[in-house]
């Protein structure tokens, strides 16, 4: 290992160890560092690695804080985080790092765990934020059905998983063949889009909503939306907040960080 190398192991661990997948696939911007170290490479650029591609600092691989190559499937992807790198000031400050960050996690957190991180996704999966609708107000459920009942039809015409949906939070069992159909679905995705699923399905509280934008059947927007019916309302109701308006702010810019590293995969696809 070259000394460069040693580096990215601390720089980047402090983002996954001892955390749970959901904190480990957050927004950079919301954990706290070590004082930030100094730059130590003039150029960073994309290059060929295997079947893959990877970013050279210098002409040196980056290496995952788990030491492994930091092999990425996409040449866009690559480059947008050499771009990261690029863009490193005098310090090196992994906040502004989302693209590396996050498929640090795919590499060292998911792929390993593949199974883990499935039954995290199936867990929202089977209660579902779109299966659940007010009865009242009237405008409230209608706004539940305008936005979430498309998104139920597209599952079963998608993907065969025929979700039942109810009025209130009483819990719903889901019939085994949605989420059989379902988990079908995830096994077939590969380790860099399920980290960014995962963080979509958390962010939104709605696996259908994350797979809706993993497949472009939902831009940034759309899926925020759909995602947060009830905020919206309560804001016209009362008022905006603005510790609330600030948190949705910061929820929105991560799902757009997410729906980027899917453009940048070459996932979206309805």
């Amino acid at each position: 290992m070259s000394d460069d190398d040693s580096i990215f192991g601390p720089l980047f661990s402090e983002l996954g160890r001892n955390r749970t997948l959901n904190e480990q696939v957050e927004h950079p911007g919301r954990n706290t560092f070590r004082p930030l170290p100094k730059r130590f490479y003039k150029e960073a650029k994309a290059a060929p690695l295997d079947d893959g591609f990877t970013v050279l600092l210098d002409g040196r691989g980056v290496k995952t804080p788990a030491r492994r190559s930091l092999k990425v499937p996409t040449l866009a992807l690559a480059e947008a985080m050499a771009g990261e790198w690029e863009g490193q000031g005098e310090k090196i400050d992994p906040r502004t790092m989302w693209l590396t960050k996050l498929a640090n996690t795919a590499i060292d957190r998911v792929e390993p765990r593949r199974d883990e991180v499935i039954a995290d996704i199936m867990a929202f999966a089977g209660t579902d934020l779109i299966c659940y609708r007010a009865d009242n107000p009237a405008e409230l459920a209608r706004r539940h059905i305008a936005y979430w009942q498309p998104l139920v039809d597209w599952a079963a015409e998608t993907f065969g998983a025929r979700l039942r949906v109810t009025e209130g939070l009483t819990h719903i069992a889901q019939d085994e063949d949605a989420l059989a159909a379902l988990r079908s679905v995830l096994t077939g995705i590969g380790s860099f889009s399920l980290a960014a699923l995962h963080n979509a399905t958390t962010l939104t509280g709605s696996a259908i909503i994350g797979l809706a934008l993993l497949r472009g059947r939902l831009d940034v927007g759309q899926a925020f939306d759909a995602s947060h019916v009830d905020e919206a309302w309560q804001a016209e109701l009362c008022g905006e907040d603005e510790d609330e308006a600030l948190r949705l702010a910061t929820r929105r810019e991560e799902l757009a960080d997410t729906a980027r590293f899917f453009e940048l995969l070459g996932q979206t696809s309805v």
